[in-house]
């Protein structure tokens, strides 16, 4: 169940590359084509979090925890996206322009948001390994647990990103509400062990 599930996510994942190659190819995005690449990656990589989250909402649902072994493939295949959402818009849209990047980020909050989400996501794919774990032990849990705050980032992100759109930002926020409510037991205990740490 858990091999066939890996290769879906293989299939599904990896293979929207091919799509995204096939529409270049075939000039179905419109006059912008860099503005639909940059909006096609990062709503990949947008899925992919949910997706990533969905895993433990799942297993207690369904009592079946070898669904808690795709968790990472998710995550990897999440950074993957974002990582190329990030160098459409650093390569295609700015040149890579160190500089313009820079006055982009201050400029433009949503990037620094866009930003911020992609740096902890890096450090999530670093240290995903089974080595890194048993190396960082309790501080592989606490950096993990950073995902909660990429999956409040994100969509704000996304909203402020967008001119004109708003609704399909709007549900992609709601759904992280959604996913957030479900772990709010988690989520007060992490707050609880941050204002223990800090009163300390």
């Amino acid at each position: 169940m858990v091999i066939l599930l890996k290769i879906v996510i293989h299939l599904l994942a990896g293979g929207t590359f091919a799509y995204l190659f096939l529409l270049i190819d075939s000039g179905a995005f419109g006059g912008d084509p860099v503005k639909d690449i940059i909006h096609f990656t990062g709503k990949t990589a947008i899925n992919l979090l949910i997706a990533t989250l969905l895993v433990t909402p799942v297993v207690k649902f369904t009592k079946y925890g070898q669904l808690n072994r795709v968790r990472r493939l998710l995550g990897i295949y999440c950074f993957v996206w974002a990582s190329s959402h990030f160098a459409t818009f650093a390569f295609l849209d700015l040149g890579l322009d160190l500089s313009l990047l820079s006055t982009e980020l201050v400029k433009r909050p949503y990037l620094v948001l866009g930003f911020s989400s992609w740096l902890i996501l890096l450090a999530m794919a670093i240290t995903s390994t089974q080595a890194m774990m048993l190396r960082l032990k309790r501080r592989w849990k606490q950096l993990h647990q950073l995902v909660y705050l990429v999956a409040i980032l994100i969509p704000i992100h996304y909203l402020w990103s967008t001119k004109s759109e708003w609704i399909e930002p709007s549900i992609y926020i709601a759904i992280f509400v959604g996913l957030l409510i479900v772990r709010h037991q988690q989520i007060a205990k992490i707050i609880n062990q941050l204002n223990s740490k800090v009163v300390a």
